[in-house]
Protein backbone atom coordinates (compact mmCIF):
# COMPACT_ATOMS: atom_id res chain seq x y z
CA UNK A 1 0.00 0.00 0.00
CA UNK A 2 1.18 3.51 -0.85
CA UNK A 3 1.62 5.84 1.62
CA UNK A 4 -1.10 7.90 -0.10
CA UNK A 5 -3.38 4.62 0.04
CA UNK A 6 -2.42 4.58 3.74
CA UNK A 7 -3.39 8.26 4.60
CA UNK A 8 -6.62 7.84 2.98
CA UNK A 9 -7.24 4.57 5.15
CA UNK A 10 -6.06 5.78 8.28
CA UNK A 11 -8.22 8.91 7.91
CA UNK A 12 -11.57 6.91 6.89
CA UNK A 13 -10.85 4.94 9.86
CA UNK A 14 -10.35 7.68 12.60
CA UNK A 15 -13.63 9.06 14.14
CA UNK A 16 -15.11 12.28 13.24
CA UNK A 17 -17.54 12.96 15.74
CA UNK A 18 -18.75 16.48 16.64
CA UNK A 19 -19.00 18.19 19.92
CA UNK A 20 -22.77 18.02 19.70
CA UNK A 21 -22.64 14.09 18.81
CA UNK A 22 -19.72 12.95 21.37
CA UNK A 23 -22.09 15.22 24.44
CA UNK A 24 -24.94 12.93 22.86
CA UNK A 25 -22.93 9.79 23.41
CA UNK A 26 -21.92 10.55 27.25
CA UNK A 27 -25.79 11.21 27.84
CA UNK A 28 -27.27 7.92 25.76
CA UNK A 29 -24.13 5.32 26.46
CA UNK A 30 -23.36 6.61 30.19
CA UNK A 31 -26.60 8.59 31.59
CA UNK A 32 -24.61 11.66 32.56
CA UNK A 33 -25.90 14.91 31.63
CA UNK A 34 -22.77 17.05 29.86
CA UNK A 35 -22.37 20.74 30.23
CA UNK A 36 -19.40 21.24 28.08
CA UNK A 37 -17.53 19.34 25.92
CA UNK A 38 -14.53 19.92 23.81
CA UNK A 39 -11.93 18.07 21.77
CA UNK A 40 -8.57 16.92 22.60
CA UNK A 41 -5.81 16.09 20.82
CA UNK A 42 -5.51 12.46 19.43
CA UNK A 43 -3.78 10.17 16.72
CA UNK A 44 -5.60 8.05 14.84
CA UNK A 45 -8.78 7.83 18.24
CA UNK A 46 -10.93 10.90 18.36
CA UNK A 47 -10.82 12.08 22.06
CA UNK A 48 -13.08 14.71 24.44
CA UNK A 49 -12.57 16.12 27.50
CA UNK A 50 -16.61 15.91 28.90
CA UNK A 51 -17.51 17.84 32.64
CA UNK A 52 -21.13 16.89 33.44
CA UNK A 53 -23.61 18.25 35.92
CA UNK A 54 -23.75 16.25 39.24
CA UNK A 55 -27.08 15.82 41.07
CA UNK A 56 -27.42 15.79 44.82
CA UNK A 57 -27.50 12.60 45.56
CA UNK A 58 -24.25 12.42 43.85
CA UNK A 59 -22.27 15.21 43.79
CA UNK A 60 -19.29 13.68 45.19
CA UNK A 61 -18.67 11.32 42.10
CA UNK A 62 -16.08 12.71 39.28
CA UNK A 63 -17.02 15.77 37.10
CA UNK A 64 -14.61 15.60 34.47
CA UNK A 65 -13.94 12.78 31.75
CA UNK A 66 -12.57 11.60 28.94
CA UNK A 67 -14.86 10.14 26.04
CA UNK A 68 -12.26 7.94 23.94
CA UNK A 69 -13.76 6.83 20.77
CA UNK A 70 -10.85 4.02 19.10
CA UNK A 71 -11.15 4.62 15.31
CA UNK A 72 -12.84 1.71 12.94
CA UNK A 73 -9.98 -0.66 12.55
CA UNK A 74 -9.60 -0.58 16.57
CA UNK A 75 -12.78 -0.95 16.83
CA UNK A 76 -13.30 -4.58 15.24
CA UNK A 77 -11.28 -6.02 17.71
CA UNK A 78 -13.12 -5.05 21.01
CA UNK A 79 -11.67 -7.88 23.04
CA UNK A 80 -8.24 -6.12 22.55
CA UNK A 81 -10.00 -3.06 23.59
CA UNK A 82 -11.70 -4.79 26.77
CA UNK A 83 -8.59 -6.22 28.00
CA UNK A 84 -6.74 -2.54 27.93
CA UNK A 85 -9.77 -1.18 30.24
CA UNK A 86 -9.26 -3.99 32.58
CA UNK A 87 -5.59 -3.65 32.84
CA UNK A 88 -6.95 0.16 33.49
CA UNK A 89 -8.79 -1.00 36.03
CA UNK A 90 -5.67 -3.68 37.27
CA UNK A 91 -3.29 -0.94 38.22
CA UNK A 92 -5.72 1.45 39.77
CA UNK A 93 -6.43 -1.62 41.94
CA UNK A 94 -2.55 -1.87 42.51
CA UNK A 95 -2.35 1.71 43.37
CA UNK A 96 -0.98 3.45 39.81
CA UNK A 97 -2.63 6.99 39.62
CA UNK A 98 -4.60 5.88 36.66
CA UNK A 99 -7.79 7.01 35.08
CA UNK A 100 -11.36 4.81 36.07
CA UNK A 101 -13.12 3.35 33.79
CA UNK A 102 -16.96 4.24 33.89
CA UNK A 103 -19.89 1.30 33.37
CA UNK A 104 -21.99 1.92 30.95
CA UNK A 105 -25.81 2.27 31.32
CA UNK A 106 -25.71 -1.83 30.88
CA UNK A 107 -23.15 -2.25 33.02
CA UNK A 108 -20.34 -2.42 30.30
CA UNK A 109 -16.80 -1.20 30.13
CA UNK A 110 -17.45 0.10 26.64
CA UNK A 111 -20.04 0.26 24.03
CA UNK A 112 -20.44 -0.20 20.05
CA UNK A 113 -21.89 2.36 18.05
CA UNK A 114 -22.79 2.62 14.53
CA UNK A 115 -23.19 5.69 12.12
CA UNK A 116 -23.35 5.92 8.39
CA UNK A 117 -20.52 7.39 6.87
CA UNK A 118 -19.26 7.81 3.30
CA UNK A 119 -22.04 5.70 2.43
CA UNK A 120 -21.30 2.94 4.44
CA UNK A 121 -22.00 2.13 8.13
CA UNK A 122 -19.09 2.37 10.35
CA UNK A 123 -18.78 0.63 14.19
CA UNK A 124 -16.51 2.48 16.92
CA UNK A 125 -15.63 1.02 20.60
CA UNK A 126 -16.55 4.13 22.63
CA UNK A 127 -15.46 4.34 26.36
CA UNK A 128 -15.26 6.78 29.09
CA UNK A 129 -12.58 7.36 31.50
CA UNK A 130 -12.22 9.93 34.52
CA UNK A 131 -10.27 12.96 33.71
CA UNK A 132 -6.36 13.11 34.71
CA UNK A 133 -4.94 17.12 35.17
CA UNK A 134 -1.52 17.16 34.36
CA UNK A 135 1.23 18.19 32.07
CA UNK A 136 2.76 15.77 29.28
CA UNK A 137 6.10 14.96 30.15
CA UNK A 138 6.88 16.43 26.87
CA UNK A 139 6.64 19.59 28.55
CA UNK A 140 8.84 19.63 31.80
CA UNK A 141 12.37 20.10 31.54
CA UNK A 142 14.74 17.09 31.65
CA UNK A 143 15.99 16.22 34.90
CA UNK A 144 18.53 13.11 36.20
CA UNK A 145 15.77 12.86 38.58
CA UNK A 146 12.91 12.94 36.32
CA UNK A 147 14.11 10.02 34.29
CA UNK A 148 15.14 8.12 36.78
CA UNK A 149 11.44 8.77 38.54
CA UNK A 150 9.98 7.17 35.01
CA UNK A 151 12.77 4.43 34.67
CA UNK A 152 11.36 3.45 38.20
CA UNK A 153 7.61 3.87 37.79
CA UNK A 154 8.14 1.82 34.10
CA UNK A 155 10.23 -1.05 36.26
CA UNK A 156 6.97 -1.19 39.29
CA UNK A 157 4.86 -1.30 35.79
CA UNK A 158 6.26 -4.24 34.70
CA UNK A 159 6.21 -6.11 37.67
CA UNK A 160 3.12 -5.59 38.62
CA UNK A 161 1.97 -6.43 35.30
CA UNK A 162 3.48 -9.89 35.75
CA UNK A 163 0.37 -10.81 38.04
CA UNK A 164 -2.22 -9.64 35.54
CA UNK A 165 -4.76 -12.52 34.21
CA UNK A 166 -7.18 -12.27 31.65
CA UNK A 167 -8.68 -15.03 28.98
CA UNK A 168 -8.22 -12.99 26.79
CA UNK A 169 -4.23 -11.35 26.69
CA UNK A 170 -2.98 -12.83 23.87
CA UNK A 171 -4.93 -10.62 21.84
CA UNK A 172 -2.44 -8.08 23.16
CA UNK A 173 0.34 -10.27 21.44
CA UNK A 174 0.23 -8.78 17.80
CA UNK A 175 4.47 -9.53 16.19
CA UNK A 176 3.24 -7.18 13.60
CA UNK A 177 1.70 -4.77 15.25
CA UNK A 178 3.37 -1.27 14.23
CA UNK A 179 3.27 0.33 18.28
CA UNK A 180 5.24 -3.00 18.93
CA UNK A 181 8.73 -1.44 19.92
CA UNK A 182 10.13 -4.50 18.32
CA UNK A 183 8.50 -3.11 14.63
CA UNK A 184 10.55 -0.34 14.03
CA UNK A 185 11.50 -1.37 10.87
CA UNK A 186 8.07 -1.46 9.61
CA UNK A 187 8.44 2.55 9.75
CA UNK A 188 10.40 2.14 6.53
CA UNK A 189 7.53 2.29 4.80
CA UNK A 190 5.84 5.25 6.22
CA UNK A 191 9.60 7.44 5.09
CA UNK A 192 8.31 9.29 2.15
CA UNK A 193 5.63 11.18 4.30
CA UNK A 194 8.98 12.73 5.50
CA UNK A 195 9.66 13.98 1.86
CA UNK A 196 13.73 14.80 1.71
CA UNK A 197 13.98 16.53 5.11
CA UNK A 198 16.77 16.02 8.20
CA UNK A 199 13.98 14.75 10.37
CA UNK A 200 13.53 11.97 7.14
CA UNK A 201 17.69 11.43 7.87
CA UNK A 202 17.69 11.00 11.56
CA UNK A 203 14.37 8.44 11.33
CA UNK A 204 16.29 6.65 8.55
CA UNK A 205 19.36 6.36 11.16
CA UNK A 206 17.36 5.58 13.97
CA UNK A 207 16.10 2.59 12.11
CA UNK A 208 19.08 1.72 10.89
CA UNK A 209 20.70 1.45 14.59
CA UNK A 210 17.34 -0.66 15.66
CA UNK A 211 18.35 -3.32 13.13
CA UNK A 212 22.06 -3.38 14.03
CA UNK A 213 22.22 -2.75 17.25
CA UNK A 214 18.92 -3.86 19.25
CA UNK A 215 17.21 -6.07 16.47
CA UNK A 216 20.52 -8.82 16.52
CA UNK A 217 20.24 -8.76 20.85
CA UNK A 218 15.97 -8.91 21.24
CA UNK A 219 16.67 -12.50 22.16
CA UNK A 220 18.85 -11.54 25.25
CA UNK A 221 16.02 -8.91 26.16
CA UNK A 222 13.51 -10.39 29.27
CA UNK A 223 10.27 -9.96 27.62
CA UNK A 224 7.05 -8.40 30.22
CA UNK A 225 5.37 -11.53 30.65
CA UNK A 226 1.49 -11.16 31.17
CA UNK A 227 -0.43 -14.40 32.32
CA UNK A 228 -3.66 -15.71 30.65
CA UNK A 229 -5.59 -18.10 32.07
CA UNK A 230 -8.04 -20.61 30.03
CA UNK A 231 -11.32 -19.65 29.04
Amino acid sequence: MSSGEDSRSWALAKPAFTEAQASALVESVFGFRVSKVRPLPSYDDQNFHVCVSRSQDAADGPAEYVLKISNAEASKHPDVIDVQSRIIEFLRAAGFPTASVCRTKAGGLNSVVAVDRDSSVRSYVVRLLTYLPGRPVAELPVSSQLLYDIGRLAAKLDRTLEEFRHPGVRSLRREDFIWNLKSVPLLEQYLDALGQSRNRAIVEQVIQLFKQDVRTKLSEFRELTINHVAR
